[in-house]
């Protein structure tokens, strides 16, 4: 998998790190040269130079190559900016991180579903150490012939949820409608925007992403 990010913060490196580590070649769009020079000497990866929300440095990066496009710098705006404009040139997969609650709404409106909250994340992660429950990593229980996929409801197949035609060895985990969560039992009929999260045997992965391109996650 060819994987490209906007800017090099220690997110970003440190989520490449992983990402080079299982064999994936990783790109970073920098506007700092000096940044990439010390960046070159730690990491097996492409750098392009340039301000990742310029569109022809970010078709420097090559989107028709590419499958994911990481927006992970501190500041939303350029997040979301960086990620339209990565989804207008061809990158099929855009992810931007959105610290702020407030932009949540705009991303949503903007159908950026892979759009990343990870405060929001970390802060009900407290909430719940706080309560006393301890929490547990999905990759610690999903082992590698399993796989969690998930995606938004579009038109197509909004309405009763016995009526969502899944593949064999593939299951509805949960949805979330909003901010609210729901197990399968509780759902009658899913909606337009609804989250379903499946759980499924890895070899259905591809046609799962064939089946919901644009919306899956």
């Amino acid at each position: 998998m060819r994987t490209a990010f906007i800017g090099s913060n220690s997110l970003t490196v440190t989520t490449a790190d992983l990402l080079l580590a299982d064999g994936h070649e990783v790109i970073i769009v920098e506007r700092d040269r000096e940044r990439i020079d010390q960046l070159a000497d730690r990491l097996d990866a492409g750098f392009v130079h340039g301000d990742g929300t310029s569109p022809d440095v970010l078709r420097d990066a090559e989107p028709e190559n590419t499958d994911v496009l990481f927006c992970l710098l501190e500041s939303d705006q350029t997040n979301i900016l960086a990620a339209l404009i990565g989804r207008s040139l061809g990158f099929s997969r855009v992810v931007p991180r959105v610290n702020e609650h407030q932009f949540q709404h705009i991303t949503d409106e903007l159908r950026l579903e892979d759009a990343v909250l990870p405060n929001q994340a970390v802060a009900s992660h407290l909430r719940d150490l706080l309560g006393g429950e301890k929490s547990l990593e999905l990759s610690s229980v999903i082992r590698s012939d399993a796989a969690v996929f998930s995606f938004v409801v579009g038109d197509k197949d909004a309405g009763p949820l016995r009526d969502l035609d899944l593949p064999e060895r593939t299951r509805i985990v949960c949805l979330y409608r909003g901010e609210r969560f729901r197990l399968p039992e509780e759902t009658r009929r899913i909606k337009v925007d609804d989250e379903i999260i499946l759980i499924c045997a890895h070899e259905q992965l591809d046609e799962l992403h064939r089946r919901w391109s644009g919306e899956a996650t």
